[in-house]
């Protein structure tokens, strides 16, 4: 039973996804979550503003299935399947995130520091969301997909583009902790 109420192994979650680029492979498709915008922006009517949603979206439309899959999959996870211990930190994380005013989340899956409404409705909070979302947008057109699209489906398919664009997000993400982070909440 702590295979199902407790944290699976890395292997599983591995094995999982590499089964299923096979079977993306196999009928020719690709995996990416950001492709999934454009399609929706497509369906709900988008490219009568910008050509760049002018694209038939019934040929995408079973990629939609990832985004429900992950809606439906981490609903069913949270609510039926954890055992309720919550996400747990190591020591050593909690105290770098308590020097830059970060409260350990406590068993909760996101810090309120971070990710609570008193924080989006300040004028930092809200300018750092909207500014990580503009980053994130461009971020992700300028680098021709996401991470998952990249990490996951270019790398399988030995993508050069993917090599490149993972070794970038890696190098953002190092950089975003390390450097940029401590500034932003150091800062009041």
């Amino acid at each position: 039973m702590d295979l199902i109420f407790g944290t699976w192994h890395w292997s599983i979650s591995g094995f999982l996804i590499g089964m299923i680029m096979l079977l993306l492979t196999y009928f020719g498709k690709s995996f990416g979550m950001s492709s999934n915008l454009r399609t929706m922006c497509s369906m709900a009517g988008a490219g009568k503003f910008s050509d760049f949603f002018k694209m038939d979206w019934r040929e995408q439309k079973w990629s939609l299935a990832v985004v429900l899959g992950a809606i439906v999959g981490g609903f069913i996870a949270y609510h039926f399947i954890s055992n309720g211990t919550g996400v747990n930190l190591n020591t050593d994380t909690i105290s770098q995130l308590q020097t830059l005013g970060i409260d350990a989340p406590n068993g909760k899956l996101m810090p309120n520091a971070i990710f609570s409404v008193e924080t989006l409705q300040s004028p930092k909070g809200f300018t750092i969301l909207m500014l990580g979302g503009l980053l994130i947008g461009f971020g992700t057109r300028y680098a021709g997909g996401c991470t998952s699209g990249h990490a996951i489906s270019g790398l399988s398919n030995f993508q050069l583009p993917s090599l490149v664009a993972v070794i970038g997000f890696f190098i953002g993400g190092l950089a975003m902790a390390h450097f940029i982070l401590p500034i932003i909440f150091k800062t009041t």
